[in-house]
């Protein structure tokens, strides 16, 4: 079985890189959907730019839920196929697809009778308001798509398939790319939509992703088949898929609570700053989301050697993904350090929101290297069975220790000073998760 084959006696460099490359790619392209949205609705005015930041917080937390349940279902379809069981592995594809499925309909129902109450938290301004609720609402009824997308993808890289993976994802993202100027400024005879036109067009991509995500697994199915035929759910399935799954959501959620309650901090000095901080995560999912891309390449190389017992290719995974990691944060900081007004300009930025923005990027991107091997511990133990430490590590260095931080220092000296708390939280979560991997790597038999 090459699959088999690859993951468990590839020279570890190179398979880390040939899993994590597309993967890699994969999650560019998903961040791509917001940061082009953003880039054409910034054109229409700054208080769409700000309503598209709000609405993200929202979209954020479906992809926590899809992410997390594809990272459970991956880890316990690899471990499963590293032992040889591939009738568990079958079923454990089956269980993860019916989760999906029925995670998507709870967002399905937030979008009919939630979507106007959530912008509402944050600001009463009809023309945010209004704009706010549109982009929200379209996204949420046909959330299914991304849902049954990101699980294809991450069935796909358990498989060691993340060409196909990556391919799945980049039809998406450059159909959203293409529908965009179309739909948003009625170009080609299309009626002009605005903002609402940018979730339209972001939808259509979702499901283009998942259309191509399920064309390329039939065509692979002679290594992971969905068995319906006498298929029941069985509780040891969910429960190893969210032991794993359920604390990456949370992690992920983490990234939504930070963003929501950083903008209701932010709306104290203006709306301009409301819509930096959209612009600087879009920024950072650059970084972010090739990083998440890494990691979660990284899973299913470590899950399949648990299930081995190669426990010399675990300790050579981790080593080769913080090295690699350490030179794509290094990168993304030189680039924010250097050219933070190009950035801006990107969104249409308004001389008031350079003022806010150029200072704050360059001092919160000196803290990405931290990021990067937190991150990276985080995966790895993801990937012998606990995300814990994960959920935790994303806990300390977004919401535990940064928000009180931030309102601390906001309160002191005012946004000037608000961004070094990211210097803070990230200190706290490195040293957490060091601490974590150093002891369950020592707890490793030699292999």
């Amino acid at each position: 079985m090459e699959t088999e084959n690859k993951l468990g006696v590839m020279p570890v460099s190179q398979l880390v890189l040939s899993m994590t490359v597309p993967i890699m790619i994969s999650m560019l392209a998903q961040s791509m959907y917001n940061i082009v949205d953003s880039i054409f609705v910034s054109r229409i005015s700054e208080d769409a730019l700000t309503a598209a930041s709000l609405a993200y917080t929202a979209q954020m937390l479906q992809i926590a839920v899809a992410v997390g349940t594809g990272v459970g279902t991956n880890a316990l379809v690899s471990r499963r196929m590293g032992a040889g069981d591939r009738d568990g592995a079958n079923e454990a594809a089956t269980t993860g697809l019916v989760l999906t499925v029925l995670s998507s309909l709870l967002f399905v129902l937030w979008g009919l009778f939630g979507s106007r109450a959530f912008i509402g938290l944050f600001t009463d301004e009809p023309a945010i308001l209004d704009s706010g609720t549109s982009y929200l609402r379209i996204c949420q009824l046909f959330a299914t798509g991304i849902f049954l997308g990101t699980f294809f993808q991450r069935i796909l890289q358990s498989v060691g398939r993340t060409m196909s993976s990556m391919c799945a994802q980049l039809a998406g993202a450059l159909t959203n790319l293409i529908l965009d100027p179309i739909l948003i400024f009625g170009l080609l005879g299309c009626p002009e939509l605005g903002i609402a036109g940018a979730a339209i067009a972001t939808v259509i991509g979702q499901w283009v992703a998942a259309f191509m995500g399920l064309a390329l697994l039939i065509a692979a199915r002679r290594e992971i088949r969905f068995v319906f035929r006498g298929f029941r759910m069985r509780r040891d399935n969910v429960k190893y898929i969210y032991k794993v799954g359920f604390p990456t959501i949370l992690t992920q959620a983490f990234g939504s609570i930070m963003v929501a309650l950083m903008n209701k901090t932010l709306f104290l000095f203006s709306s301009t700053a409301v819509a930096f901080f959209g612009v600087y995560f879009k920024l950072q999912s650059f970084l972010f989301m090739p990083l998440n891309g890494m990691g979660q390449g990284s899973l299913p190389v470590v899950s399949y050697n648990l299930g081995a017992r190669r426990t010399d290719r675990i300790r050579e995974c981790v080593r080769v993904t913080v090295r690699n990691a350490l030179v794509l944060a290094a990168v993304a900081t030189s680039v924010f350090l250097l050219l933070p007004e190009t950035l801006l300009d990107a969104f249409a930025a308004s001389d008031e929101m350079k003022a806010i923005g150029i200072p704050a990027l360059r001092i919160i991107c000196l803290t990405f290297p931290l990021t990067a091997v937190t991150m990276m511990c985080g995966y790895t133990i993801s990937g012998l069975g606990s995300g814990m430490v994960n959920m935790i590590s994303t806990a300390l260095r977004q919401c535990v220790v940064l928000l009180p931080c931030v309102l601390l220092l906001g309160w002191l000296s005012g946004i000037r000073v608000i961004w070094f708390a990211f210097w803070i939280a990230e200190a706290a979560a490195l040293a957490f998760a060091l601490y974590q991997l150093r002891r369950r790597m020592a707890a490793l038999p030699e292999g």
